[in-house]
């Protein structure tokens, strides 16, 4: 049974969606029954990002359990919720995108619908999962099935018995993210992949749940420039885990 989860939420020159998911922490910190905490963990913002969270925490000390990680030079996502699971102290953690493109009600329905089952301990949303909801343009979701393809050609299914390796609405018992996290040496975008990798090594069980995914504008990818440095780091995963 889970009482109690930490929120982890990277963040990067994001000071225009933080209004949006201010209230939604609030809304969420007040009908929930569970203890919980928010760790904001800023990666190198140069933005007034940085100051927007710590007015946040200050103004809601009373009522929202908020912890602050942050440092100079951006590192990338995968290193920024490295630096999150690390410090948390709950014994369920959710990793999920600022733009909160999957909704923290979406933990909530997974509880209430049993999907949480006991003998599993990491548990990741999936948009292509038959019972999954997607809002996305066309290229979009495009862009994703290319990767998806890409990635079964350059690594053993082994290691991909998950259909969505990059959505990022994951939850793990404490314990075994910790020992995941620590492992972990991607910080860019495929830490997903290199996260899956590092579960099947450790022998632990994941499975997939469907989820509510709604595309936000204003990511910060580039098609282009950031397909082909993705490719270069699966093949140097590739080469690092012999697969």
């Amino acid at each position: 049974m889970i009482n109690s989860l930490s929120i982890i939420l990277p963040l990067f020159n994001e000071e225009e969606r933080l209004p949006y998911l201010f209230n939604k922490i609030k809304k969420f910190s007040t009908n929930t029954k569970y203890d919980l905490e928010f760790i904001f963990v800023d990666d190198g913002s140069i933005d007034k990002s940085l100051f927007l969270v710590k007015n946040f925490k200050e103004d809601n000390l009373k009522i929202i359990n908020i912890k602050i990680i942050n440092y100079k030079n951006n590192k990338g996502k995968g290193y920024a919720l490295k630096q999150g699971v690390l410090s948390s102290k709950k014994k369920w953690i959710l990793t999920t995108d600022i733009d909160l493109s999957v909704s923290f009600e979406q933990f909530n329905y997974w509880v209430k619908n049993r999907y949480i089952q006991k003998g599993t301990n990491i548990f990741f949303g999936s948009r292509l999962l038959k019972k999954s909801k997607v809002v996305a343009k066309k290229s979009r979701i495009f862009t994703g099935n290319i990767f998806n393809i890409l990635l079964r050609l350059m690594i053993s299914d082994k290691f991909l018995a998950i259909k969505d390796t990059q959505c990022g609405f994951k939850l793990y018992e404490k314990n075994l993210a910790k020992i995941i996290f620590k492992k972990m040496k991607e910080y860019g975008y495929i830490h997903d992949v290199e996260i899956l990798i590092l579960i099947r090594k450790n022998k632990f069980t994941v499975n997939e749940l469907p989820i509510k995914w709604v595309h936000k504008d204003g990511s910060k990818i580039n098609i282009i420039i950031d397909s082909i440095k993705m490719l270069i780091d699966l093949f140097r995963l590739k080469l690092r885990y012999k697969l």
